[in-house]
């Protein structure tokens, strides 16, 4: 990487974090995106841009207008931000599904379109969703979730085909469960032989982002622990 501009929304949970570590330490300038205040502690030179809602369009342009003038471009965006709930379908709460879609595909779509007049200028840009293995085959209580991510996966390949020939690339990492505190804490009996950290799933958000990964558009990547 030469020093890439690259959002990364979800920016202050585990995931996003790591993210944002690894594109620090391959030289790529980094804005950290989150609808949660800025934390302490974040990597000296991210620029943190809190309290974003990116399920209002509105906010999701005018963060990624104050990224792009800080910057002086945009060429990469990683779709991070999202959500978990675990409910049965058969008597759950549709509010939950409407949860799920809005936490999931409509963030990475509205950051999308935000994202997109700024990585169309560049002739080589990049965009990473995250969706979920889960998305392939639903387990009980998974319903909504899955729903969401099989969005999330769909959004990928139709934008993948959409920007065909303009320069934009868009593949999605598919992780098993992603091994962080409050997944353990949530699931203090589960395997997690099969988790993955959060900063392996980084390496390779960063190899899809890099020119590396050129002739790859549209994938949607399963990623789990050997």
């Amino acid at each position: 990487m030469n020093k890439p501009r690259i959002v990364v929304t979800g920016g202050f949970g585990a995931l996003g974090r790591a993210v944002g570590d690894a594109l620090l330490a391959a030289g790529a300038r980094v804005a950290l995106v989150d609808q949660a205040p800025a934390p302490d502690g974040l990597a000296p030179g991210v620029l943190a841009c809190g309290g974003v809602d990116l399920n209002d369009p509105l906010a999701a342009r005018h963060c990624l207008e104050r990224v792009a003038g800080h910057f002086g471009g945009v060429d990469g965006l990683v779709n991070v931000a999202g959500g978990f709930a675990w409910e049965y379908s058969a008597d759950g709460d549709i509010a939950t599904w409407d949860r799920m879609y809005a936490m999931n595909v409509r963030t990475a779509l509205l950051a999308s379109q935000a994202a997109l007049p700024y990585l169309r200028r560049q002739g080589r840009a990049s965009i990473v969703n995250v969706g979920a293995m889960a998305a392939g085959r639903a387990q009980a209580g998974m319903g909504a979730y899955a729903a969401a991510k099989s969005g999330v996966a769909r959004l990928t390949e139709a934008l993948a085909e959409e920007l065909h020939g303009q320069g934009i690339r868009v593949n999605a990492i598919l992780p098993s469960i992603i091994d962080t505190p409050a997944n353990r804490s949530a699931m203090p009996d589960a395997d997690t032989s099969r988790w993955v950290a959060p900063p392996a799933l980084a390496q390779v958000v960063l190899f899809l982002l890099s020119d590396a990964a050129r002739a790859v558009n549209g994938a949607l990547l399963p990623v789990s622990a050997a």
